[in-house]
């Protein structure tokens, strides 16, 4: 049993430190930061198909943070044997996180203030991680022996991947609606523009 905690704290520390390399490597940490923040904002945009794709940009965004705070927590969770409540909060709050830290980077960056930085990010991404972490826990949840699974069985890679897509799915028509109405991504792109100009 000694040897199997030893291997699995070990591979819970090699996952944090290649996360912690790849947020911080400068040319993946653009590609995904910057997404469209150099689009105008959504009142200049014409047809749906702009708002259609700077919805499906805000998802993307939005779901790399999440997606990487809760494989995280998941796989954790898996290799320390947390119980099922303790993998979902630990993951759920990774996922705010790291979906926040992704909204905050660029903004930062750019020279916006840190309190106004803070609250472009928890405006634009709140409800969008909510919907994701509700959708993507409770389909984890629901497939039979998901949370069960180890960190070698296709059901729990499989159940996290199915999970997170569903999210996207979920989380795509929220964002879209938030920036249709001036909220979500638009107010940050509409900040990142007068920061910008």
């Amino acid at each position: 049993m000694g040897a199997q905690t030893t291997n699995s704290e070990k591979l819970v520390s090699e996952a944090l430190a290649g996360v912690r390399y790849w947020i911080s490597y400068k040319p993946v940490s653009d590609l995904f930061m910057k997404h469209a923040h150099s689009d105008p904002p959504i009142l200049h945009h014409g047809p749906s198909a702009s708002l259609n794709a700077l919805a499906f940009s805000a998802t993307t965004h939005c779901l790399t943070g999440c997606a990487i705070g809760e494989v995280m927590g998941m796989v954790a969770g898996a290799a320390l044997n947390w119980n099922n409540t303790v993998t979902i909060a630990v993951s759920t709050v990774l996922a705010f996180v790291f979906g926040y830290a992704f909204t905050l980077g660029p903004l930062l960056n750019s020279g916006v203030a840190f309190t106004t930085a803070v609250g472009l990010a928890l405006a634009s991404d709140t409800l969008s991680i909510a919907v994701m972490e509700i959708v993507d826990n409770a389909v984890v949840l629901l497939i039979p022996g998901a949370m069960n699974a180890g960190l070698s069985d296709v059901l729990f890679w499989g159940s996290l991947a199915l999970s997170l897509l569903l999210a996207f799915v979920a989380a795509f028509p929220v964002n879209r609606w938030l920036i249709r109405i001036g909220r979500g991504h638009a107010l940050v792109h509409a900040h990142h523009q007068k920061v910008v100009h």
